[in-house]
């Protein structure tokens, strides 16, 4: 059963999963800690979610307990849009805001040598690049189903900050994704050193599975 708290945090906080609440600008919102499972965690995940979904779609829920299984402190949280009930997201300042401020939080988590990373699945994994090109700190990006252009409009590309990005990446893609296009995004990650998956068939909407954990594990590891 999860906790709930309000931050700050107690000091043994990380020792079960618990939700807390987020407050800033005036609003507030909701964010959920999940502990690595059967040891402690080397690394702490911050998942944004997409534009469709929330904290608690399944997609989110499976990600987390993916990654919680392969050494992962994760925290899911919900983008303001969301935890008001709406269907449309905010505008990408406002968003960027929102997942500064859950990072920021998290950071608490961050002590004894555990490393920091941002992502999450299409418009939240955006979301976290966008931050770390203007130089958001962390140790590394973790995306999944990266929307490099809207559905069937493939010459409105979303990479001009891309180049700026000097953190780690791993990025996962399917290869019928619908919003990237598998020919443009490697171009456009060209020289850029990331780590990029594709996964053969797959669409926008792929299933997170354990495969996904292994490739995370162990593309985290020398972070």
């Amino acid at each position: 059963m999860l906790r709930f708290m309000v931050s700050p945090f107690a000091p043994n906080a990380t020792k079960g999963s618990f939700q807390w609440c987020i407050r800033f600008d005036a609003e507030s919102t909701s964010a959920v800690l999940e502990p690595a499972i059967g040891a402690e965690g080397k690394a702490l995940f911050v998942a944004a979610h997409g534009a469709g979904s929330d904290m608690n779609h399944r997609s989110m829920l499976k990600l987390s307990e993916v990654l919680r299984g392969r050494g992962f402190d994760v925290v899911r949280f919900n983008f303001l849009y969301r935890e008001k009930g709406s269907r449309a997201p905010d505008r990408m300042p406002k968003l960027q805001a929102c997942m500064k401020s859950i990072v920021e939080d998290c950071r608490r988590f961050t002590g004894s040598g555990k490393k920091l990373i941002i992502g999450g699945r299409s418009m939240g994994g955006r979301v976290a690049s966008m931050l770390a090109a203007e130089g958001f700190s962390c140790d590394g990006l973790l995306l999944l189903a990266y929307p490099l252009h809207p559905a069937g409009q493939p010459e409105k590309l979303r990479d001009a900050h891309l180049p700026k990005i000097k953190v780690p990446v791993l990025c996962i893609n399917g290869t019928r994704d619908a919003l990237c296009q598998k020919d443009l995004m490697t171009r456009a990650i060209d020289g850029l050193g990331w780590q990029m998956q594709w996964l053969e068939g797959k669409d926008h909407s792929f299933a997170v599975t354990a495969e996904i954990g292994e490739l995370a594990q162990r593309w985290a590891k020398p972070l």
